[in-house]
């Protein structure tokens, strides 16, 4: 046996015992061997888009769902377009947000703090229970992909709507 089939051999031996261990550890845990050894494709266009609930936003907003994780998962995705001068409402997460800015130009603020501006590229992380909202410029829309985990649930705590003034600051 030459040096090279050797290695082959040593990786191949790794390798097998490697996925052995992990099988065995799906057979004694509580998680289904099906949930770790299937994937699932949400397919491009097999959810459908809604809009922007006026509980909850101001101006035209549109949102499409992207993941909400199995259980035990907890944590959903959606995408987010707001028009010019939409935006969110004051909000709460129990398990904070994640925003992954994918084109436009927005703005968001945290209760107390000042308006900061976001762009394509740009990754907003809200912590838990921060008081904040999210939306577009008044002249240019803006889309983010939201992340967020749910508590109960519940993923978020819809407050007031931010008013003119407070938007255009």
């Amino acid at each position: 046996m030459s040096l090279y089939s050797r290695r082959q051999a040593i990786v191949a031996a790794a390798g097998f015992t490697a996925f052995a261990a992990l099988a065995a550890k799906a057979q004694n845990s509580n998680v289904k061997r099906s949930a770790i050894l299937e994937i699932d494709i949400k397919r491009n266009g097999s959810r459908p888009s809604t809009k922007g609930s006026s509980d909850w936003f101001t101006g035209a907003v549109r949102v499409d769902p992207l993941f909400q994780a199995p259980d035990p998962g907890r944590v959903s995705g959606g995408q987010v377009t707001f028009e010019p001068g939409a935006r969110t409402a004051w909000h709460t997460h129990p398990l904070g947000q994640t925003l992954v800015v994918t084109a436009g130009l927005g703005w968001v603020q945290r209760e107390g703090g000042p308006i900061e501006e976001i762009r394509a590229g740009d990754v907003v992380w809200f912590p838990p229970g921060l008081k904040h909202w999210h939306g577009a410029t008044p002249t240019i829309a803006m889309t983010h992909i939201a992340i967020q985990e749910s508590v109960d649930g519940k993923n978020v705590d819809w407050l007031e709507k931010v008013a003119d003034d407070q938007y255009r600051k």
